[in-house]
Formats: structure tokens, sequence, C-alpha cells
């Protein structure tokens, strides 16, 4: 159970932030010339689209937890480093992959879900640029926290977990909305990955050269 925490909680996590988006764009979507019907549905769309990369990344770090595991328990230190930089490579390179995407053909990939009006368009390749500008970050930070997991480091891994969805997030959504309306919601999204992936890289930095002791 402590161990699985960190996943239950980042579930849990979505659903509370997606509560949270979806009342802060109705409430400054409608102050804008948007109104409050276009940016709840294309947020959707974009963090569902998201939600393909992260799951390919997840699977691949889950896919790496047993190899990880057993060698941390065997003492083969060097082996649990080397499959850690090599999920983060691959996760890396599909962060890359999607960034390029989102924001070079955000309106080709917002139409695969129907095409809307000007305003409708407009506003999703804003959402696609700005929310998901950080998104490189994403692929290093969900490889952390299942790494933390790999290692018995539950606490590490909830704290990770937690970074981007509830201590970074959600404080910058309710900052950056009152500041910039609509757009602050959308400009929160990269501000909090940059900030997880900061948090995590220091986690991990530490964690890194407590293992090479071990060796």
């Amino acid at each position: 159970m402590g161990l699985g925490i960190s996943s239950f909680i980042t579930q849990m996590s979505i659903v509370i932030v997606m509560a949270v988006i979806n009342s802060l764009l109705t409430k400054y979507g409608a102050l804008s010339e948007y109104g409050s019907e276009i940016p709840i549905a294309v947020v959707g769309i974009v963090i569902k689209v998201n939600q393909l990369v992260i799951a390919a990344t997840v699977g691949i770090a889950s896919g790496a937890q047993p190899i990880i595991g057993f060698n941390y328990g065997a003492g083969n230190i060097k082996r649990v480093k080397q499959t850690f930089r090599c999920v983060v490579i691959v996760a890396e390179i599909l962060a890359v992959i999607a960034f390029a995407t989102y924001q070079l053909v955000p309106v080709q990939i917002i139409s695969i879900f129907g095409k809307e009006s000007g305003l409708y368009n407009q506003f999703a390749e804003l959402c696609f640029r700005i929310f998901l500008l950080a998104t490189i970050f994403n692929g290093f930070q969900k490889v952390a926290a299942l790494f933390m997991q790999s290692i018995g480091r539950a606490v590490k891994s909830a704290v990770i977990s937690l970074s981007r969805q509830i201590i970074f997030l959600l404080p910058a959504e309710f900052i950056l909305s009152s500041i910039l309306g609509i757009l602050g919601v959308l400009w929160a999204g990269p501000v909090a990955d940059t900030l997880a992936f900061i948090l995590a890289v220091a986690i991990v930095g530490r964690e890194l050269k407590i293992l090479e002791k071990e060796v």
C-alpha cells in the first residue's frame, strides 16, 4: 500500500485538477470572446490527447520497474542506473516528438475531433501551444516518480507525483487566472510542468548520489 499510494494519488489528483480547471474555464471563459463552452471542450480534448503520450511514458517506466526493483534488491546499482537512464532517454524522445507536434500542427490535431468555428480553432491552437509548452519535461517527471517507487522510496515518489498536479498546478491556476483571465488558466500548465521537473531532478539527483555510495 505504501508503494502504491503515489499511483493512487496521481489518479485522484487528475480528477481534482480537472474539476478546478473546468470551473475556472467556465468563469473566465464567459468573460472572454471564446465564451465558456469553447474552452471547456478544447481543454478536455487537449488533455486527452496528451494523456496518450503520458500513458505511453508510464507504460515504458512501469515495464522497467521489475528490472530496477530486482537489481536494486540484488545490489546491482550499476544496472539500476543504466536502466533508469535508458527509460529517461526513451521517455524524453517521446516528449520531444509530442512537443514538436503540439507546436507545429495544433489545428490539424484538433480537427480530428471535428471542424468548428474560427474561435474554436484559435483557442485550440493557443491551448496546445501554451498549456503544453513545457510538455517536454513531463517524460522525466513521470519516470522519476515510478523510479522512486521501484527502489522503495514511497514518500519521495508520492511527492513527485503530487508536485505537478496538486502542489504547483492548482495554485498556479488560481493565481495566474486571476491576473491573466482565461490565458492564465493555460499558462499555469507550463509553469507547473517546469517547477515539477526541477523538483524531480533535485530529488532524483540526490537519490542517485546516495545509490553511488552503495556501489
